[in-house]
């Protein structure tokens, strides 16, 4: 690991500065907030258990606050950033700042959703202050894509944190926490004030851990014939499982033998089922019905969870 000067991190009239010399007003459009705390940063850096070892993905640097913590810790960041300014400026902000790390840097300018491939060696970890209105989708489509990001670390909005950490039985139990559980082990990893934040959001934030999977989730089902069945289960989650499984199954009666089955009450309701029951009705959906599943879910709209 490289040392690094001690002004070499951006603080808030830094931030001020760079903004106002690129003619940069953070849009609600992009979900942009800045962070404009050093302390900050380098605490996110340490949660997410950073090694001189790691290549680091981050989404959407803006500025470049975290991106320049991670490269303290990092032996390589890539960065994604999909605004053409602010993808623009960073790399001058990078070598302005900590020339000695300027080689150990890497920009994709991309919308991340878009992403396939990233430039140098493959990434061991995500860590990432994500824009709240795309958090999950980018999230999960970077854990699709990449699977060598072995931990990841996000800044979400609070209320997504806790989706995304819920546990089965959780009233937010949803959508996005049992997908993320089909890729890693999850966990709320800590809390961030809006302070550090320009602008200030009207939200608090929160950090999730996402821990890869030792080994991935046991079953036959592919990933988009299981990811089919929490789509239907959460779509009316207010209904039994036999129920709102009745357009997935062809009908109800075949979603109650699905549920049977799996060893799965057909009173049940999603919000009770772990990501591996999930993977079990997948394996019992009726076989005259399975060939409608032809195309992958993972990188739909969310629904809400």
């Amino acid at each position: 690991m490289s040392t690094t000067e001690p002004d070499a991190l951006l603080g808030p009239a830094d931030i001020r500065e760079l903004a106002a010399t690129l003619g940069v007003r953070p849009t609600k459009q992009r979900g942009q907030n800045f962070v404009i705390d050093a302390n900050t940063v380098r605490r996110i850096v340490r949660t997410a258990e950073v090694r001189p070892d790691d290549v680091v993905v981050e989404v959407g640097p803006g500025l470049g606050s975290l991106t320049l913590a991670l490269l303290e810790a990092a032996d390589r960041v890539v960065a994604v950033e999909i605004d053409d300014v602010l993808a623009a400026a960073l790399p001058a902000t990078v070598t302005a700042r900590m020339p000695q790390r300027a080689d150990r840097f890497a920009l994709v300018h991309s919308d991340a959703m878009l992403v396939r491939e990233l430039p140098g060696p493959p990434p061991t970890a995500l860590v990432a202050n994500l824009p709240y209105n795309v958090a999950v989708p980018v999230l999960l489509t970077m854990l699709d894509r990449f699977p060598t990001i072995e931990r990841t670390l996000v800044m979400v909005q609070a209320e997504v944190a806790d989706r995304l950490a819920a546990r089965p039985g959780n009233k937010v139990y949803g959508v996005p926490s049992v997908k993320a559980n089909w890729y890693t082990d999850v966990k709320r990893a800590g809390s961030i004030g809006r302070k550090v934040f320009w602008p200030a959001p009207n939200v608090d934030s929160g950090l999730v851990s996402l821990v890869r999977r030792a080994e991935p989730v046991a079953t036959t089902a592919s990933k988009a014939e299981v990811f089919a069945v929490v789509d239907a289960a959460f779509a009316q989650r207010r209904k039994t499982l036999r129920a709102a499984l009745s357009g997935w199954a062809g009908s109800a009666p075949a979603a109650e033998a699905a549920l049977v089955a799996a060893g799965i009450s057909p009173q049940a309701r999603g919000e009770a089922l772990t990501v591996e029951e999930f993977a079990a009705i997948a394996e019992n959906k009726p076989a005259e019905n399975k060939s409608a599943e032809t195309t992958s879910v993972e990188n739909r709209p969310e629904p809400s969870a």
